[in-house]
């Protein structure tokens, strides 16, 4: 998959999730958890499958804190907040 595909991707899911679709909020956290397509970004994924977890996907608490192992106290709290702002705007 080229790099236009992966953005087209990207584009395609953040579309998806902004409608709620827990699939795309939880392919939202892998995708800036390994940073393809996007900048690698643990707060962002942090923040993707909280939303996914709070939808019910139980992959995405699994994975969720596996990316808060790398993560800050700081920075947990930082993707909850965005969490929080997104769901206040969804």
């Amino acid at each position: 998959m080229g790099q236009l595909n992966h953005k087209d991707y990207v584009k395609e899911r953040i579309s998806a999730a902004d409608e709620g679709t827990p699939e795309a909020l939880y392919d939202l956290g892998l995708i800036y958890s390994i940073g393809q397509g996007v900048e690698q970004d643990n707060v962002e994924a942090h923040k993707y499958f909280n939303l996914a977890a709070i939808r019910g996907m139980k992959s995405a608490q699994i994975d969720r804190a596996e990316v808060a192992e790398y993560m800050s106290v700081a920075e947990i709290a930082m993707a909850q907040k965005m969490a929080r702002e997104w769901l206040s705007t969804h």
